[in-house]
């Protein structure tokens, strides 16, 4: 099943996808402008899910919007958990964290957020703040795990039990800020610094625990990976997020992006005004925007 948001008519709208992905279904939800968390609350407890309302549209007629336009709450995002990733980055002013963020060695996973504001549509364009604020945005492809049924202190044998399921998004990044501060909430939390969607593909249509991970700039491959090349799994890091804190369904994980991010690149690489950012998911869809001076 795809739970998707898009505005039509000059409207919010949610529904299902059909399986081809061409389609929308809207339905009779209470708060459309939430986008699919009235159907993500209901998938989490065990609810039939609202009836159709109007007739079902192509998704080439409408604009898509994020799966959860308007997060309850900040993002939960995990940092430097692909192997190859955390290898790049071992020789830049990020490689005391990299050594920190060891499994093997008993670490845990880095774990930041992004405030709710930078959520955009999967097609809509990034503003980038003025050069006096950031001259080092990145991009970071990365899976997200979206929460259905709520709880704390979930056990790994658990976990994924709490999945609803999975969607897209862009952990863009502005790096300098991030070293200027000390910490990375600032320098990941600009307006419309998280893309994502197209939609929802819940957990038993999708394992996000196998499947790949792709990033394209201006239509160069630069990030190619799977997700069972995390240093931290989904059960680990639904555990770690978990523990003393309450999940709630509509929550969001990202998980975290594979090697081939801008920093990366000797010298690196970093985004400009008319670049453009796709990031694809196999089992899910692709999210493509474009960068644009604020």
């Amino acid at each position: 099943m795809r739970l998707a948001a898009w505005s039509w008519g000059g409207r919010p709208h949610a529904g299902l996808v059909s399986s081809d992905g061409t389609e929308l279904t809207p339905l009779a939800v209470n708060e459309p402008a939430l986008g699919a968390l009235e159907l993500v609350r209901a998938l989490a407890e065990g609810a039939t899910l609202p009836p159709a309302r109007g007739a079902r549209l192509p998704v080439s007629a409408v604009t898509l919007r994020a799966p959860l336009p308007q997060p309850a709450r900040n993002l939960f995002c995990i940092g430097r958990n692909y192997r190859a990733h955390a290898q790049e980055l071992a020789g830049t002013v990020f490689r005391e964290v990299v050594e920190k963020n060891d499994h093997d060695a008993g670490g845990w996973p880095i774990v930041f957020s992004k405030v709710p504001e930078t959520v955009i549509g999967p097609f809509d364009p990034v503003r980038l703040p003025q050069k006096r604020v950031t001259e080092q945005i990145d991009y970071e492809s990365e899976l997200a795990v979206v929460i259905g049924r709520g709880g704390r202190d979930i056990a790994r044998s658990r976990a994924m039990e709490h999945v609803a399921g999975y969607t897209v998004c862009n952990d863009v990044s502005a790096r300098d800020v991030q070293v200027r501060h000390g910490q990375w909430l600032l320098g990941k939390s600009f307006d419309t610094f998280c893309p994502m969607g197209p939609w929802i593909v819940t957990a038993d249509e999708l394992d996000g625990r196998a499947t790949r991970v792709r990033g394209w700039v201006n239509g160069e491959l630069r990030q190619d990976g799977s997700t069972s090349d995390m240093i931290f799994d989904l059960p680990a890091l639904i555990e770690s997020c978990s523990r003393g804190i309450t999940l709630k369904p509509g929550d969001i994980i990202a998980t975290g992006t594979p090697s081939g991010v801008g920093m990366g690149f000797t010298p690196p690489k970093w985004l400009k005004a008319g670049d453009v950012v796709r990031v694809e998911i196999d089992g899910i869809g692709a999210i493509e925007n474009r960068f644009e001076q604020g």
